[in-house]
């Protein structure tokens, strides 16, 4: 299927491991130039490179912090200086669960970091590049939520506000943006084997005694999602670059779930 990205620059956030170097890996098999940003510089470098290796598209690296404008502004401004039009914008970044307490008792400050990270991040990324997102029809904005924005991951309180707040803005940026020819869409994982959930299957499987794939299934069983595992990251990635194609220039405003079936909140008889 031609999704007519090749050539096409797309900026992600949160890229230099998990979801969001997935997200690259599968938009720059398409042929898209990548704006990858991180915090940590040394494994974003090396995973710029290994996308610059195995796919031959540019690839700018940016350590940019997107809890502060003063430092998101800069990476949006290399990007235009680097490619000119920014087509597709990824907002991935986000942060583990600090601790295992019941955030209830956590510092305000401690609420507000997480928020500033993935709610207001997304915000911050989006005003930085608008100004270089093509009014051609081109021009994707895509957020990675999550399905704690409507499911209780306890003691995950944080991440459901993150979520839902992403959720929320995508519709209310969608309106915001159409005219514009921008689409604005959300992803919604379930349950992702990202590279720590994957060594928190491995270590959990040791102390139940189990195969790591006997305790996956067992977990996944009990959590209710139906398709009776968790999703790899090619499909959270493939998703994404089907919403940046052309193919999606009719999908604007949605929260498209990729939870195999979790939401349907099955239940046993």
């Amino acid at each position: 299927m031609e999704l007519g990205l090749k050539g096409r620059a797309a900026v992600i956030t949160g890229a230099s491991k998990g979801i969001g170097k997935a997200i690259a890996r599968g938009l720059a098999a398409e042929g898209v130039n990548l704006v990858v940003i991180a915090r940590g510089k040394e494994l974003l470098d090396k995973t710029a490179e290994e996308i610059r290796q195995t796919n031959g598209v540019r690839v700018l690296s940016v350590s940019a912090d997107i809890t502060n404008s003063a430092s998101i502004n800069p990476a949006a401004a290399a990007a235009k200086s680097e490619f000119d039009a920014i087509h597709i914008v990824v907002n991935n970044a986000g942060g583990p669960i600090r601790r295992m307490d019941r955030q209830i008792t956590w510092q305000d400050t401690e609420w507000v970091e997480d928020l500033n990270l993935k709610a207001i991040g997304m915000l911050r990324v989006i005003q930085a590049f608008l100004p270089h997102i093509p009014h051609d029809g081109s021009g994707r904005i895509i957020n990675i939520s999550g399905v704690a924005a409507t499911a209780v991951w306890a003691p995950a309180l944080t991440h459901g506000l993150n979520n839902a707040a992403m959720n929320q803005g995508t519709g209310y940026l969608a309106q915001d943006l159409a005219a514009s020819q921008i689409t604005v869409n959300a992803v919604v994982p379930g349950l992702v084997g990202t590279e720590a959930r994957e060594g928190w299957a491995e270590n959990m499987a040791k102390q139940q005694n189990k195969t790591k794939a006997e305790f996956l299934t067992e977990f996944c069983r009990r959590m209710g999602i139906l398709a009776g595992r968790w999703a790899n990251m090619d499909e959270v990635s493939d998703t994404v670059v089907f919403l940046a194609s052309d193919r999606a220039k009719y999908i604007n405003g949605s929260k498209l779930v990729i939870d195999g079936g979790f939401s349907v909140n099955a239940r046993p008889a």
